[in-house]
């Protein structure tokens, strides 16, 4: 038992830490790669004609569903693109089912009195989410480059101007741009997310760009040929990444990327942890099942031995979290069974793994700092918080890796946003049972360190313990406010003095 044991333990720390040592190697790339990834941006094609007929013509597209909140502020935004109005189409695509449709409707009115050509889209069936509406927005287009914005960024002024003159070049598909947090510093947990999203844009996008291996769309902030949309399928509704779908499908047809990390788009990150694990979940999900659709012929299509590899790894990190819960409730009979090593197999065995997995998370967000001129040794202390609420999230995302295994397609539900009425939309969540017991778990490790005196084992063990408490009790938090919000809305429903709100359940996100 204790060799079945000890075999599955070190196993398991192995596949993390193989996990680590790419997040080592895309460091690596970014380092090695910085002066070419400098010149192409240096290089930049930018529109300067002023004669519109020499431009191309543009649509936005502004895939909404209940975004009471912040569609004002977006639809103001995108009208004040720098762009010829004859030559740009702003296409709002509204599948909401409350009072987000009266407001943007009436807002697309008034854009359309002053000289804008804005259409406004409403379908009732939301067949295929996301993925459907920017279909269905696509067939009536009238641009030839196709630019995406969901409700929650607010798009800069010169973004067309500073992208659209890629599409020169008659093989690029689709430019990317960086996404910047307006409230990255409203607390520990928005810090958190911004840090997390910055080692996509700036170490993982940077990366695979640099090296020349296939990258995705972000869903939002980045703008395509809508010729190459066709070529490679259309956006197809099988997966919840529609974007990294169509991203790889586009890619194996031939079609090249571009990789924008100095054009910077404002968004707004949830500011709860119910609308993280929402929005997380729909990623881990959609990845794995993008994964299940398109390994294969990824693997069997012509492209380099390296760029297979990474493509692996693009498409499977979020299996990390089910062997990291995994690896949390192997700990403690490890603790208790196995006898504490002495100094040299330490120095031998743990050390190295323990560089692998947590040293490859420090270099990780270092690079991500240092890339956008940040102190990078700010990262080293956000470190333990990114750990701790990296497991106080396994739970739920091992179930959306099982789940997307499972199934194909499935509900996209978004995220709820803050906007100018931080109550308007709360995140459902269950009650987080499993991570009460697995801190329990977790402190029982932790305990057990001491008395054996695994030491490495430790502080991990503290920090799982920690992050399941924090995510626990956030959650419950959020949960229990957001049902005194749901009685409030009912109670001013039935006061006639009252402004009627819409439907009840229509207040609440799914």
């Amino acid at each position: 038992m204790n060799i079945a044991l000890g075999i599955l333990y070190f196993s398991v720390l192995l596949l993390l830490s193989c996990y680590g040592v790419h997040r080592l190697h895309l460091v690596l790339l970014c380092r090695r790669h910085r002066s070419r990834i400098a010149s192409w941006v240096g290089d930049a094609p930018l529109l300067t004609s002023k004669d519109p007929a020499e431009l191309p013509h543009v649509t936005i597209q502004l895939p909404l569903f209940n975004e009471s909140t912040v569609v004002e502020r977006l639809l103001e935004a995108v009208a004040k693109m720098d762009y010829p109005a004859s030559r740009l189409e702003i296409q709002v695509l509204d599948d909401s089912t409350d009072e987000t449709r009266a407001i943007t409707r009436a807002h697309v009115e008034r854009l359309r009195e002053r000289g804008l050509d804005a259409v406004y889209i409403h379908r009732t069936d939301r067949v295929g989410y996301k993925a459907g509406a920017l279909e269905h927005g696509m067939k009536i287009a009238k641009g030839e480059l196709i630019a995406v914005f969901d409700a929650d960024f607010v798009p800069q002024p010169d973004f067309v101007r500073a992208v659209a003159g890629h599409f020169a070049d008659p093989q690029i598909a689709m430019v990317q741009t960086r996404w910047g947090h307006m409230n990255r510093e409203v607390s520990t947990l928005t810090r958190v997310q911004a840090i997390m999203l910055d080692g996509h844009h700036l170490v993982e996008n940077r990366a695979r760009y640099g090296a020349g291996f296939l990258f995705n769309f972000s869903g939002t902030g980045g703008m395509w040929r809508k010729a190459a949309i066709i070529d490679a399928g259309g956006w197809q509704h099988d997966t919840l990444t529609e974007d990294l779908d169509l991203s790889y499908r586009a890619q194996l047809k031939g079609w090249r990327f571009i990789y924008r990390p100095d054009v910077v788009t404002p968004s707004e990150l949830p500011e709860e942890v119910s609308a993280v694990r929402a929005q997380q979940f729909r990623w881990a999900k959609g990845t794995v099942q993008t994964a299940r659709k398109l390994m294969g012929r990824v693997m069997s299509a012509d492209l380099s031995l390296g760029q297979r590899i990474e493509a692996f790894f693009h498409l499977t990190p979020h299996f990390a979290y089910p062997l990291l819960l995994l690896l949390n409730m192997l700990l403690l009979p490890a603790l208790v069974l196995f006898p504490a090593a002495d100094t040299t197999t330490m120095l031998l065995l743990d050390l190295p793994l323990l560089t692998a997995t947590t040293g490859s998370l420090a270099a990780f967000y270092m690079e991500a700092d240092r890339a956008q001129g940040r102190n990078p040794f700010a990262a080293l202390l956000r470190l333990p918080m990114i750990i701790a609420i990296g497991t106080g999230l396994a739970p739920h995302l091992t179930r959306a890796v099982l789940d997307g295994l499972r199934h194909m397609a499935g509900e996209f539900v978004r995220t709820p946003k803050q906007g100018t009425n931080s109550a308007r939309y709360k995140a459902r969540a269950d009650l987080p049972l499993t991570e009460v017991l697995l801190a329990l778990l977790s402190f029982g490790s932790f305990v057990a360190s001491i008395r054996s005196g695994h030491w490495f084992a430790t502080p991990f063990a503290l920090l799982f313990t920690f992050g399941y408490v924090y995510v626990a009790v956030l959650v419950s938090l959020e949960q229990v406010n957001r049902k005194r919000a749901e009685q409030t809305l009912g109670i001013a429903s039935e006061r006639p003095s009252d402004p009627a709100p819409a439907v009840v359940p229509d207040l609440i996100s799914e």
